[in-house]
Order: structure tokens, then C-alpha cells, then sequence
């Protein structure tokens, strides 16, 4: 990281630190403080109300979100509704916001030159909370505001809203071509996951570390067991191994490099879990230990926007397309999927 990335980095992990409180299901608080900052729209180009970063700065935001199991929908507001907008030509609102491609029964209608979108959009990300939601549908973006939709409340593993969004004739607030894609979406939804993972991978790690270093069994630390150094090794490798892979995709942004991100991280994540509570036990479990917030999140954002034998599945797909001439530079070089 550059030192302009790197103190801002180290701005939102002292804002997080202030009014972070992984319990939260929203906290619009540490949303106030990250909008004042200025990350809320970090990707989103200064002509379209952002701060013009690139993904890669936006990313080691998310990163320290993850870190700090912020309740914030930053992903959905900054990756997507933000770049949905933007794309289409539109100013971003401030406030957060979320987005979903419609699926098959959702119907975009115009009459005369008035717009209304009907149909049921699953598993919203915070859409209870947002104060509107960018929908891509049949080559456009369509913009609903808070109040034109109802919302049936889910929750993921973590309790991060994950909400049945209804749409009955509503009146989009915009309705803009575009040209973006559902492949598009998803890819940039998988990047958001990847940088979140790899920052819950760093707290998961870290706790384990000094856990080991504190807990005495047997009259001697954790720590200075083989078999518990083990775990701490292997951890810390996978640990870095996401962090590096969430960095490179955030480099290119689509393709390959993010499909790989995603399937290899998604991967390390069950491992860094399933490790960091065999070193815990079961204090780690407990509601108020800081490993639960940090691994049920895992567990969930491994899942979404697609899991790792999905995008597995998409990059072999894409491999045998290649062929063998085509495999060294596909690798080497990135590419679409």
C-alpha cells in the first residue's frame, strides 16, 4: 500500500475501533462516521459524487471492515448500487445502499413515461435498512427508494440482513440503460466478499495467537504445544495467502483473477474457522467471545455471491475453453470468465 492508502486504511481500523460493535445487526453510527471519512463511495467517480479510488483502495477499506465485523453495508454501497448508478450515468445518493439483479419474475414496464417494477428479489443484502436499492434488469438500472418496497426480514449466519424484497407496481425513483451484466454484478459482489473475508481472516488468526499465548494448560501456554502450532502456522499462511489473493484480484477487478480469489479464499476460510475453534474450545462459541463474530461471518460470505465450487467450476469450465495453448496465458495474464 501506498502511504495515502495506508493512512487511510489506518483511519477507518481507529473509526471501527471507536464505534464498531460486532453485535450490532446495523450500526448507523459507524455509518456516519465511515460517510464523513469519505469511504462510503471510495470507487465511485468524483463527476457521479464519490471519491474517485480505485478498487483496490476500496478494497483495503472492506478489508478493514471485515477485520472489524462492521455492521455496514459498504460493499453493496460502494461495488455495486454505487457503481450500478454510475455506470448508468447517474449521481450516487449518500446513505446506504444495496443492490440486486432481478430475477426471472420481476417485470420493468413503461407506460407513457411512467416506469413500475414488479417481482420479488431474494436474500437483499441490508435492504431493510438501505435507503434504496438499484435493481439491473433487462438492460437497465432501475433506482427504488426506501418506501417504494416491502421487505420481508431474513438474516444470514452472522445476523446481516438478508432480506425478501417485494415490488408491487413499484415507482422507480430513475430508470436508466445500461450495460451492465449479471456476471458483471457478481463478480464485483465476490470481490466485496473476498477483501471482507480475508480482514475476518486476520482477526480469526490474531485471536488464536494470543489465546495460545495466554491459555495454560497442562502448566504451560497453548502455545508451546507442536500440535497447537500447527494450527497457528497453517492459519497464518492461509491468512496471508487471502490477503494476497484478495489484493491481486482487486488489481484486475473482474475475470479470472477474481473467480480464483474468491473460489481459493472461500476455501481458506472454512479452514481458518474450523482451526481457530479447535484452538479456543469452547469459550470461542460464546456470544460474548470476538471469535464468533469473526468466524460466523466467514461461514456466511464464504456462501455469497457464489461459493467456492461454483467459481472452482467456473474457472475449469473457462480452462478447457482455452486449451492448451491458451491455459499458460489465461493463468498467467487473467482474462474474462
Amino acid at each position: 500500500m501506498n502511504d495515502v492508502l495506508e493512512a487511510l486504511v489506518e483511519t477507518v481500523d481507529g473509526v471501527c475501533a471507536r464505534h464498531a460493535d460486532p453485535g450490532e445487526e446495523w450500526n448507523p453510527r459507524l455509518w456516519g462516521e465511515l460517510e464523513r471519512v469519505g469511504v462510503t463511495l471510495l470507487p465511485v467517480p468524483e463527476e457521479r459524487g464519490g471519491a474517485g479510488a480505485d478498487l483496490v483502495a476500496a478494497c483495503e477499506v472492506l478489508r478493514a471492515l471485515g477485520r472489524n465485523a462492521a455492521a455496514v453495508p459498504l460493499a453493496e454501497t460502494a461495488l455495486l448500487a454505487g457503481w450500478l448508478l454510475a455506470e448508468a450515468g447517474a449521481g450516487v445518493p449518500s446513505g446506504p445502499l444495496t443492490a440486486a439483479v432481478a430475477g426471472p419474475d420481476a417485470v420493468l414496464r413503461q407506460d407513457g413515461g411512467a416506469w413500475t417494477l414488479t417481482g420479488t428479489l431474494p436474500r437483499v443484502p441490508w435492504a431493510r435498512h438501505a435507503d434504496g436499492i438499484a435493481v439491473l434488469i433487462a438492460g437497465h438500472v432501475a433506482f427504488v427508494p426506501r418506501g417504494g418496497y416491502e421487505v420481508g426480514e431474513g438474516a444470514n449466519l452472522a445476523g446481516e440482513p438478508r432480506d425478501t424484497v417485494h415490488l408491487r407496481d413499484a415507482a422507480p425513483a430513475r430508470v436508466l440503460a445500461s450495460a451492465a451484466t449479471a456476471q458483471a454484478f457478481r463478480e464485483r459482489g465476490a470481490l466485496g466478499r473476498t477483501a471482507l473475508m480475508a480482514g475476518a481472516m486476520e482477526t480469526a488468526t490474531g485471536l488464536s495467537l494470543r489465546y495460545a499465548g495466554e491459555r495454560v494448560q497442562f502448566g504451560r501456554p497453548l502455545a508451546r504445544f507442536q500440535a497447537v502450532q500447527q494450527h497457528l502456522a497453517e492459519m497464518a499462511g492461509e491468512t496471508l495467502m487471502a490477503t494476497v489473493a484478495a489484493q491481486a484480484a482487486a488489481a484486475e477487478g473482474t475475470g479470472f483473477p477474481v473467480a480464483a480469489a474468491k473460489a481459493a479464499v472461500s476455501e481458506a476460510a472454512g479452514t481458518v474457522c474450523r482451526l481457530a475453534h479447535q484452538v479456543h474450545g469452547a469459550i470461542g462459541f460464546t456470544d460474548e467471545h470476538g471469535l464468533r463474530h469473526a468466524t460466523t461471518r466467514l461461514w456466511a460470505w464464504r456462501d455469497e455471491c457464489g461459493n467456492e465450487a461454483e467459481w472452482a467450476d467456473a474457472l475449469g469450465a473457462r480452462a478447457v475453453e482455452a486449451g492448451t495453448a491458451g491455459l499458460w496465458p489465461l493463468i498467467t495474464a487473467g482474462g474474462d470468465l
